[in-house]
């Protein structure tokens, strides 16, 4: 049993001997018989057997002559659009370039590889063409080792349902190794299907900025593809990541996501609650709260909003006489004579007035919670109030300042500024198709902050889409996650599948994602919401870890071969022993080493519930030749 499974083709093609002298045969008898030498009913059925036995050994030895031939690999191919269409054709599919189904003979051809040089078993590419195989074999200056595509003569499009993606997907692989090419590939589709498409791109990648606006070009309506830079604001569009709020805590809970965590977790407790108590005051003075007012009022103190907010209570509850009656007009008065200690600079007389009169005049039963949470505030000790907002203010001064503010915190009152005001919501609704370039090179800081703001809020909108009913289908694409990832990515990772949101996440290493959750059982924690793997060229041996146990082990059959001589003490006596023992033991699917010998856009997956294929993702290009016909090998 373990004989026939066993399968050695790198070797010579034996079977075309044993094919030729079975060739030879057939002439002998047929010549024998068409002279009379044997007779023709016997000489007939003899060169008959020595010709089917001559053809199925041509027929193996072709095989292995095909196989070796693969080793040679396959080129990058670049695509056109037109060309990419015609393999997404349905869109209950997802075409994932061009490959096999990773089986368990793929597995055993390449441990045999790795015992021998490929080279010495190469045979000619164009065995292949003559016998209707793709015959484009990797140039040697490519990066990458061509036979581990080359197991498998044969390769077809691949395509999954769509549905299988919808618990989110990994996209790993070191720099240049085609992360944006499969990212390209991907968001094409998402936009081709008519999905709500967000891109949240760290590095401001312009190839993959321009493949979507292609895509966009193609198949949606004008106007439909929208982008946001921070060193370019007047380009794009300015963006409300504190307009879509079910509760008003919901906002405190985005600001906090995006705080340096602490250790004990008090001062980012507190910074939540800080931001709280002036988001619930401007929600009952019926303003939008947003980041540059949040900025104004933690930093600057809570005193305007308070003050408003009091007279606001005074006459719903006093009428309109509120400040002559008798007790508010001595509080008035003391306060103008200077009676009252003022907590900070910026509180006014009559401020510190309606403050007191709060305190000892308005009954327990009358007061309100936010005002009572804004006199706390407003008493606080202002200098602790600053130390233990230390690392809040920071975060909301770099998301405030000068452009970036404008465009995070847009007034839609402000004339001069034309720029399109959008949030998630907006967006959604339209079926726009946003790229978000973070400029995380010249600063990393603000980009990572913009990022986790924007998954906070995008968090928060799957929440909305759970509660009321899913609209439209959502393609959420992150690169370089380790930049960004934070709770709510986290959060919509695990149960996002449920509000309709079909995540698709980019890393280099696992090392990158465990130094930004801070250790690597968190790093495997949040990865572990994503269902589907793609594994490009991994040089991190952590990484490759990872993803080698994902694909499992397989059957790997070892032969070995022993041949034992010697002499006896007779003049001419001697004995000799040959054995050969066929051993099984269970082995990685795909050896961790092999993952940093990928040819560049070259990749395993496992998809589908743990369904391995090997793949490789075509070059999108956006803007080809007008002659070209759709598809060029390079």
């Amino acid at each position: 049993m373990l004989m026939r499974r066993y399968e050695m083709p790198w070797r010579r093609a034996y079977e075309l001997y044993a094919g030729g002298v079975w060739a030879v045969a057939m002439v002998f008898f047929a010549a024998v018989g068409a002279a009379g030498w044997l007779p023709l009913p016997l000489a007939a059925p003899l060169a008959l057997l020595c010709l089917v036995m001559g053809l199925l050994r041509i027929a193996q030895a072709m095989n292995v002559l095909v196989l070796r031939a693969s080793l040679g690999g396959r080129s990058i191919q670049v695509v056109s659009t037109t060309a990419l269409a015609g393999w997404c054709k349905n869109p209950a599919d997802v075409f994932l370039g061009f490959g096999f189904e990773w089986r368990p003979v793929h597995s055993q051809r390449l441990y045999e590889l790795a015992k021998v040089d490929f080279r010495e078993f190469a045979v000619s590419p164009r065995l292949l063409g003559w016998l209707g195989h793709d015959s484009h074999p990797q140039p040697e200056a490519e990066i990458g080792l061509p036979y581990i595509h080359g197991v498998e003569p044969r390769e077809v499009p691949l395509h999954r349902p769509l549905q299988n993606f919808e618990g989110g997907t990994l996209l790993v692989g070191t720099t240049q190794s085609g992360k944006g090419v499969a990212l390209a590939t991907l968001i094409t589709q998402a936009v081709k299907r008519g999905d709500v498409v967000i891109v949240i791109d760290p590095k401001n990648s312009r190839r993959l900025r321009r493949v979507v606006e292609r895509a966009c070009e193609d198949y949606r309506e004008p106007d439909t593809f929208m982008e946001f830079h921070p060193a370019f604001p007047e380009k794009g569009v300015r963006l409300d990541f504190t307009f879509n709020w079910q509760k008003p805590t919901e906002i405190a809970s985005r600001i906090q996501s995006i705080m340096p965590p602490d250790t004990a977790g008090a001062f980012s407790a507190f910074g939540w609650d800080a931001v709280n108590v002036v988001v619930q005051g401007l929600v009952e003075l019926e303003e939008r709260p947003n980041l540059v007012k949040l900025t104004k009022y933690i930093e600057g103190g809570i005193e305007p909003v308070l003050e408003a907010s009091l007279r606001r209570f005074y006459d719903a509850k006093l009428g309109a006489g509120w400040r002559e009656t008798p007790d508010m007009k001595k509080m008035l008065h003391d306060a103008h004579r200077g009676n009252m200690k003022r907590p900070s600079e910026a509180a006014s007389a009559d401020l510190m007035a309606f403050v007191a009169y709060y305190e000892h005049h308005v009954a327990q039963s009358q007061r309100s919670k936010v005002l009572d949470a804004q006199v706390r505030t407003f008493r606080h000790n202002r200098e602790h109030y600053q130390k233990i907002t230390a690392n809040l203010l920071p975060v909301l001064s770099m998301l405030t300042s000068g452009d970036l503010g404008r465009s995070l915190s847009p007034d839609p009152f402000d004339a001069d500024d034309t720029r399109p005001i959008m949030n998630f919501e907006k967006i959604e609704r339209a079926g726009h198709v946003l790229y978000m370039c973070l400029d995380s090179l010249p600063d990393p800081s603000v980009a990572t902050a913009i990022g986790a703001l924007a998954l906070a809020d995008q968090a928060a909108r799957a929440g909305m889409r759970y509660n009321l009913g899913v609209c439209r289908r959502i393609s959420l694409f992150v690169d370089e996650v380790s930049n960004v990832i934070n709770l709510p990515l986290i959060e919509i990772l695990n149960k996002g599948a449920e509000g309709g949101i079909f995540a698709t996440c980019a890393m280099q290493t696992l090392a990158d994602l465990s130094k930004r959750l801070g250790s690597e059982d968190a790093a495997r924690m949040a990865l572990g919401n994503l269902n589907n793997l793609i594994a490009l060229r991994t040089k991190d041996r952590p990484t490759q870890d990872f993803v080698v146990e994902t694909f499992g082990k397989t059957a790997i059959h070892t032969m070995r071969v022993g041949l034992s001589s010697g002499a006896d003490a007779h003049l001419g006596d001697f004995s000799s022993s040959y054995s050969t023992q066929l051993t099984e033991s269970f082995e990685e699917m795909v050896p961790a080493e092999v993952l940093g010998k990928l040819p560049n856009l070259q990749y395993f997956a496992s998809v589908s519930g743990g369904r391995i294929i090997k793949g490789r993702f075509p070059i999108l290009d956006p803007d080809p030749p007008a002659a070209s016909a759709g598809l060029a090998t390079t």
